[in-house]
């Protein structure tokens, strides 16, 4: 089973990533797409919090922990971030594409979010871009977008998806 297409959203910290996605979901939801959307960080983060039930069975070596609620079911099994894809390929019959926020070193084509004051657009050194949010007009390069074109953006997804460009992520 191969995973769904993905793409990773990029850009420096503060950039507006989260911003972008909570306008980009429900516009893609609304054309009839299946959005699954993964939080990527390369810091540690607790998947539980110290001392809940949780982190304990994780602890002592549990290969998977599950918590189940009435609004939801969150699932975590240690696994480096590098078998997201795979862990993903379940879910290709679920949803019409994944974005992923962040995992800007991650094999998956990208979208730049960024924003004045941040460091320089991190496009020019990465061939994997295929469009940028907010960043100044250049000569060459992938597409530009103004932070609140979500519906071109959308737009270009979308064509993305259909000339599977942005294929299933699979390695």
């Amino acid at each position: 089973m191969r995973p769904p297409p993905a793409l990773s959203i990029i850009g420096w910290s503060g950039a507006g990533k989260t911003t972008l996605l909570t306008r980009l979901v429900p516009e893609l939801s609304a054309r009839g797409l299946r959005v699954g959307v993964v939080k990527h960080s390369s810091h540690a983060h607790p998947l539980h919090p110290e001392g809940s039930d949780t982190a304990r069975l994780a602890q002592v070596g549990a290969a998977l922990v599950g918590f189940a609620t009435p609004s939801g079911v969150q699932l975590t099994f240690p696994a480096p971030s590098a078998h997201l894809l795979l862990l993903l390929a379940p879910f290709s019959g679920r949803v019409d594409l994944v974005l992923v926020e962040g995992w800007k070193d991650g094999p998956l084509p990208k979208v730049e979010v960024w924003r004045e004051g941040l460091e320089p657009p991190l496009e020019t050194a990465r061939p994997d871009v295929l469009a940028v949010v907010g960043a100044p007009h250049r000569t060459g390069g992938p597409p530009r977008f103004e932070p609140g074109d979500v519906r071109g953006l959308a737009t270009f997804l979308q064509r993305c998806l259909d000339e599977g460009v942005l294929g299933s992520g699979a390695p």
